[in-house]
């Protein structure tokens, strides 16, 4: 008999293979460019999840995580300071006491530089950074402090106008080298030797190219400048040459004079 019309099959049906008819539409959902359908389709919305305060926080502990809070760091630095004049970092011990002579240096390089034009940049806590900021802000200029999160928190000191504290030292140093014309380092400690040679590796290894390094105060730093010279590079760890990446001084007007030799606008190409 041939199939005429209406009676027309033109090929098989699933139920000529076993398959159970469709009575009701699977689920079906479209997410951006991607189609999901039976057991793919999710039963929360986007908004849902984010807004869902009830699930488990082990994400906050993860590297990619932490990855995101770096890049928050550099932002909000960036953002922060982009608008900087041209600007000195000033280092020095938190543990400086207020009546000692190296505090009054660091009051009177805070006021030097700002007098001549510079904001001023410090770790932003107590001792010759309280100093140097202090220094900035009685003559009118522009007061940075950079802190960071430490064990023992010292918080920023009251003469800081513009203030960012960091988790990561090694995003802190960033903004210490990119928003800074030079580094005047003051008595200190490990943190401030760490500055030191950071700041001096990176003009060795031209990371930087023109960045003056002062070591104010011929007394505290004498004994290291002979051992670089008598040791480090009389046994060949370091050349002749990397004694000139550093200057040494007690005068102020002395800080001015090498600061201004390198003097650009901030922005430009150094």
């Amino acid at each position: 008999m041939t199939a005429t019309g209406d009676d027309r099959n033109d090929g098989p049906g699933p139920e000529d293979f076993g398959a159970p008819e469709r009575k009701t539409p699977w689920p079906e959902k479209q997410k951006g460019p991607v189609l999901l359908r039976r057991d793919q389709v999710g039963t929360s919305t986007t908004d849902q999840r984010l807004l869902d305060t009830t699930g488990p926080t082990d994400w906050l502990h993860t590297d990619p995580w932490r990855v995101w809070r770096i890049t928050s760091e550099f932002v909000e630095g960036f953002g922060a300071l982009a608008e900087l004049p041209a600007a000195i970092s000033v280092f020095g011990s938190a543990r400086t006491p207020v009546d000692s002579p190296e505090y009054a240096a660091g009051v009177a390089i805070g006021r030097a530089l700002s007098e001549a034009g510079y904001a001023v940049i410090t770790g932003g806590g107590p001792g010759a950074m309280e100093a140097a900021n202090r220094g900035a802000s009685d003559a009118g200029g522009l007061s940075v402090g950079l802190g960071i999160e430490l064990p023992f928190e010292q918080g920023l000191n009251e003469f800081v106008d513009l203030g960012l504290n960091f988790r990561y030292f090694f995003v802190r140093k960033t903004m210490f080298v990119k928003y800074s014309q030079g580094f005047v380092v003051l008595p200190g400690g490990l943190g401030t030797l760490d500055e030191l040679f950071e700041a001096l590796t990176l003009v060795q290894t031209k990371k930087v190219t023109r960045f003056p390094v002062i070591l104010f105060g011929t007394a505290y730093w004498g004994g290291l400048v002979d051992w670089l010279r008598d040791t480090l590079v009389a046994q060949g760890k370091a050349s002749a040459g990397d004694l000139e990446l550093f200057h040494v001084t007690d005068e102020i007007d002395e800080v001015l004079k090498i600061l201004e030799a390198s003097r650009r606008p901030n922005g430009a190409e150094a």
